[in-house]
């Protein structure tokens, strides 16, 4: 069976061969894409954006190309015709190039062979951008913003345009992939004809093993929050939340990935701040939380790990999501996780039994569920042990290998395996 993969980012092992730096997003596929090149009956090719065109063939019998901007349906028509693929897999709708590949496809005749991995819905994210930003958020102009046009205003309009192709896309494949009340149900909300198939995803390499978290080796207190670079992440609900813990616990510190809002190291980063993050700065100030945050750059998966298993309690305090896998590596490794109730998180993980789940707009209640974990050693390690045996499960990479190759089987023969 000849499958082939459109990605938003270079896999790993393509980005080795290339000679270019490792992104540290879309990780989770490392491991599937791995899993399925072992499989004898399985060729794999994929294909991610590019700034200039590339193709070629990694070890393993690896395949890939780089599609530009210019042309894309044109590029992926060329492909397609080359490789005669059995199963087209796309990863994501957020990027207009899956709607250039649908189209491709259709002109093909593959339409039926295509399958759509729904990851995030930039359609229904959009609507839930402006959550929680008080007026100054939309008017925190800086030079980015002007010549880039992501102020908190463009960055939600082009949630908005994109979103549009999205749309087009869904309605016409006939396959999705979901894990999610959320995203079965938004993604039959806009083509009630679609098959869904259901798949769990599976984490990155460094998340699996024996290695867990351990409430006497962490620091106490400490929060981490994996995002905080635009505001569908509710950053800013974490800075609230914050202030009021502080008052019971004046030790507790954030640690968040990304440059540092506050201390710019040159003139181009400073240069670099988009409108949100001008916004979370002056939040920072406001609520005295200066020498509260710090922030640690860019973090691989083996960094990552490690903040994970150094903070007390991991917090996702995103305005809208379909299944954070950042809540799946802190469930895996047993960090005590305290997560706001949106899109699909309530498949991921019991509330008061593997963690806590509150209002994504009540950031008291974020601040409370903390403190009762801060304050309660037998809550939080009562969270580690059954969010880590639900979350061995949920990110099963046998499992999810299996259920892919089924899906695959389905699409192709039209029969359950």
């Amino acid at each position: 069976m000849k499958v082939l993969w459109l990605c938003n980012v270079v896999l790993p092992k393509v980005s080795e061969y290339l000679g270019m730096s490792i992104s540290p997003v879309g990780g989770w596929l490392t491991g599937l894409s791995e899993e399925l090149l072992k499989q004898e009956n399985i060729s794999l090719t994929v294909c991610f954006p590019t700034r200039k065109a590339v193709s070629g063939v990694c070890p393993e019998r690896l395949s890939f190309y780089g599609v530009t901007r210019k042309n894309q349906r044109e590029q992926f028509e060329r492909i397609l015709k080359k490789e005669h693929p059995d199963v087209v897999h796309i990863f994501g709708t957020e990027m207009t190039h899956t709607l250039e590949m649908v189209n491709a496809c259709e002109r093909h005749g593959l339409l039926n062979r295509v399958v759509v991995n729904i990851q995030g819905l930039v359609s229904v994210l959009a609507r839930h951008y402006f959550e929680g930003l008080e007026r100054s958020a939309f008017f925190s102009p800086t030079l980015r913003s002007v010549f880039w046009g992501d102020s908190v205003w463009g960055a939600q309009r082009k949630f908005i345009k994109n979103g549009k192709s999205e749309i087009l896309a869904l309605k016409k494949v006939r396959h999705v992939v979901g894990r999610t009340d959320w995203d079965k149900a938004c993604s039959l909300r806009i083509n009630p004809n679609l098959r869904y198939h259901f798949c769990n995803e599976s984490l990155r390499n460094a998340f699996y093993g024996e290695e867990r978290w351990n409430l006497e080796k962490c620091e106490k207190y400490s929060i981490f929050v994996s995002q905080c670079s635009y505001p569908i992440k509710g950053f800013h609900y974490v800075l609230e939340a914050m202030a009021d813990i502080l008052r019971d616990y004046p030790e507790a510190h954030i640690y968040t990935t990304g440059r540092d809002l506050l201390r710019p190291v040159s003139l181009i980063d400073r240069l670099k701040m988009t409108s949100y993050q001008k916004y979370l700065a002056k939040l920072i100030r406001h609520y005295g939380l200066s020498d509260k945050i710090t922030f640690l750059g860019m973090l691989g998966e083996k960094e990552i790990k490690k903040r994970y298993l150094k903070s007390h309690v991991f917090v996702s305090a995103s305005t809208c999501e379909n299944s954070p896998n950042s809540v799946g590596e802190a469930m895996i490794l047993g960090c005590p996780v305290v997560t706001s109730d949106v899109g699909g998180v309530k498949n991921l993980l019991i509330h008061e039994q593997e963690g806590y789940i509150y209002q994504s707009s009540a950031p008291y209640m974020l601040a409370y569920y903390m403190k009762r974990i801060f304050s309660d050693s037998k809550i939080a390690n009562y969270f580690s042990q059954n969010a880590r045996s639900h979350a061995k499960n949920t990110h099963d990479r046998t499992v999810n290998l299996d259920r892919t190759v089924a899906i695959y089987n389905e699409i192709t023969v039209g029969r359950s395996i």
